[in-house]
């Protein structure tokens, strides 16, 4: 049955992947993005457009909406440790003010974008969702917060919601995928080096204990991810928060993610070795258990040259359209 959604931040990288997801639902959208991170050309056809910030929406929402995704926030890890109060303003008081306009619109379902950055340096991997939340960083601790608040919100006033602490999102769907400034991700950092648009990849640290001395991080395709947010829109009942992990359960170490993008892209990838960065943990993979039980989800694009491969096609595709068709 056609339902109307309302994909705050869908002009960004997952938000567009996940709102043309429920467009091929046959679901009717409207994407709310400020466009200071996002990109107009993302917001896949179809889609109502309003340009306009989190704090807006109490002017957009009625009680025709069925729910609402937020992926509204902003996610530089180093630019909130030297500008916290943007992020505190912006991720929490946003969706402060989103919980408000949706109470007063009688809009009682949401599916919220977390992290794993709630969890901090875990204890134990792979990580549950029963693990100790310590962030190490403002923008962790941002996301931390508003589970808080939506668990609050749930209790109160019978919010129906889910949080989905993402791991490592990669890959591309379609004509949808990363572009990020400044871009911050591994994935397509490396293929920027198989691109020339830079001469090598950082590697920091390679004393780690892992088997090649690498960080070991868990990818999960984003189109996996896209799907695993339509059905937590009906995962739960009036009151509930329910948290759940995605990833894939298994982890590849920077080495392995250089050495797939040299296979997939038959380009040479100089590594420049760098010192550890800290807070950088040695390992971090999901257990998607809950989000198996609970959504009947589970990751069918787990192969890391696959979503290398999906990433090269998007990051090739927007070269080209930069350059006018000239590479």
């Amino acid at each position: 049955m056609s339902q109307k959604f309302l994909v705050t931040g869908g002009a960004g990288y997952v938000g567009s992947v996940v709102t043309a997801h429920l467009l091929e639902a046959g679901h009717e959208v409207t994407v709310l993005d400020d466009l200071s991170t996002g990109f107009r050309e993302g917001v896949p056809a179809g889609a109502t457009f309003i340009e306009g910030r989190i704090q807006d929406a109490a002017r957009r929402l009625d009680a025709s909406y069925d729910g609402v995704l937020h992926f509204a926030a902003f996610s530089q890890v180093g630019e909130s440790v030297v500008d916290p109060e943007k992020y505190w303003t912006n991720n929490v008081g946003g969706t402060m003010a989103l919980l408000a306009a949706m109470r007063a619109a009688g809009v009682r379902r949401l599916v919220f974008s977390s992290t794993a950055a709630t969890y901090g340096e875990p204890v134990s991997t792979p990580i549950t969702e029963s693990a100790p939340t310590a962030p190490t960083n403002p923008y962790g601790a941002t996301k931390l917060a508003v589970d808080h608040m939506i668990s609050g919100e749930c209790h109160a006033h019978g919010l129906a919601a889910v949080s989905l602490r993402y791991f490592n999102v990669a890959g591309a769907y379609g004509t949808y995928g990363e572009r990020h400034a400044p871009e911050s991700h591994l994935i397509p950092l490396v293929l920027q080096v198989a691109q020339g648009r830079r001469e090598s990849i950082a590697v920091y640290g390679d004393d780690y204990p892992t088997p090649d001395g690498t960080c070991v991080r868990d990818y999960i395709h984003v189109a996996d991810l896209a799907e695993a947010h339509l059905l937590a829109l009906g995962a739960t009942e009036a009151g509930e928060h329910l948290i759940c992990n995605l990833g894939n359960g298994n982890g590849f170490s920077v080495r392995e993610v250089v050495e797939t993008v040299r296979k997939v892209t038959g380009h040479p990838i100089p590594e420049t070795p760098s010192p550890r960065r800290a807070g950088d943990p040695a390992i971090l993979v999901a257990s998607a258990d809950a989000a198996h039980e609970r959504l009947g989800w589970s990751p069918s694009r787990a192969d890391l040259a696959g979503i290398v491969a999906d990433a090269w096609a998007f990051a090739q595709r927007d070269q080209r359209e930069e350059t006018g068709g000239h590479e």
